[in-house]
């Protein structure tokens, strides 16, 4: 079995890791960020925090500029990996999850499902749990995702 987690402040992922261990699971724990946010990403195959310049992009839930050291030194150790996705990956799973099932997810939410798109042929055949995370986008955004675009990205220093 497979999660896959968004990666902003850590503490979804750090909560995946925790119950896959209080549960003796052997579920693989995938890291999911932005291509336009990739402190985590770059910190995690570093073995050390890295900041970067900015975060920009419209999946603000996982527009982290620097890695949260307490969350990094869980995840670091608990994820298998870390995957990043284009904002143009997050609005076509966002758009996937309104069509497939009626639930409305922000970018972050959907950056989940966006990974497992991109390695679709990798993890075909096997068990895969997404967590769709939420659902806090604007009106005007999620208009203009189902519309076929992709929002400008934000500007964020976290």
């Amino acid at each position: 079995m497979r999660s896959s987690v968004p990666i902003g402040c850590g503490s979804g992922i750090c909560g995946v890791i925790a119950a896959r261990e209080a549960l003796g699971l052997k579920t693989e724990v995938i890291g999911v960020v932005s291509t336009h946010a990739p402190a985590a990403k770059l910190s995690f195959e570093a073995g050390r925090l890295i900041e970067t310049e900015t975060a920009l992009t419209f999946a603000d839930g996982v527009a982290v500029r620097i890695p949260v050291e307490e969350a990094f030194a869980i995840y670091s150790k608990g994820a298998s990996r870390i995957v990043a996705v284009s904002d143009e990956e997050v609005a076509e799973a966002i758009r996937l999850i309104y069509r497939a099932t009626h639930n409305v997810a922000e970018g972050a939410g959907a950056a989940s499902l966006a990974a497992m798109l991109k390695e679709a042929s990798a993890m075909r055949g096997r068990k895969v749990g997404l967590i769709l995370s939420g659902a806090n986008v604007d009106a005007e955004v999620f208009q203009k995702v189902l519309g076929g675009e992709t929002p400008p990205a934000a500007t964020v220093s976290k």
